[in-house]
């Protein structure tokens, strides 16, 4: 066993504890807290999409705490696409040792905000059971992405009445 030595910070499907068991064998849970000064959105393709925070101001995200290992790291960073699709960035959080800094995966520019699948979403929310943490609070993200999917749809009707087909078939 390798020793968990740097703390990380999930907000996505790293909250759910046996995924992360499974996922990093090293990884022990240290306990729950907001990143403060972002929001968590999903981006990505429609209906697969995925966790990332963004910076907003006067907003909090939960999250969960792990201590993980270099070993824990590796396979994180092939999870999360680093660096493609992910980078890391750092963040001061309060522990036990006083403030130190986590580890925290962050989605790259050029995605656009989507929804996120059923399963990859019910993921999530049993990470916020695990980690007990606000579940409306995903609730409340993933309504206003519904909410704003359903203007988009109207949108694309009015802008063509009479549907799309891609003139290159």
């Amino acid at each position: 066993m390798n020793i968990p030595n740097k703390y990380y910070i999930a907000y996505g499907s790293n909250l759910n504890h046996k995924q992360m068991s499974q996922r990093c064998p090293d990884a022990l849970f240290v306990g729950k807290g907001y990143l403060k000064g972002c929001e968590l959105v999903f981006r990505g393709n429609d209906q697969n999409a995925v966790a990332t925070i963004e910076s907003k101001e006067n907003s909090r995200v939960p999250v969960g705490v792990w201590k993980i290992s270099q070993h824990d790291e590796r396979y994180l960073d092939i999870y999360e696409g680093y660096p493609r699709l992910y980078r890391k960035e750092f963040v001061p959080i309060e522990s036990h040792q006083g403030k130190v800094n986590a580890m925290v995966y962050i989605m790259n520019d050029g995605y656009e905000l989507a929804l996120p699948s059923k399963i990859y979403f019910d993921t999530i929310c049993q990470g916020y059971v695990d980690c007990e943490l606000d579940m409306s609070y995903l609730r409340e993200v993933v309504s206003k992405l519904e909410k704003m999917q359903i203007d988009r749809d109207k949108e694309f009707e009015q802008d063509y009445p009479m549907g799309y087909r891609d003139l290159r078939e």
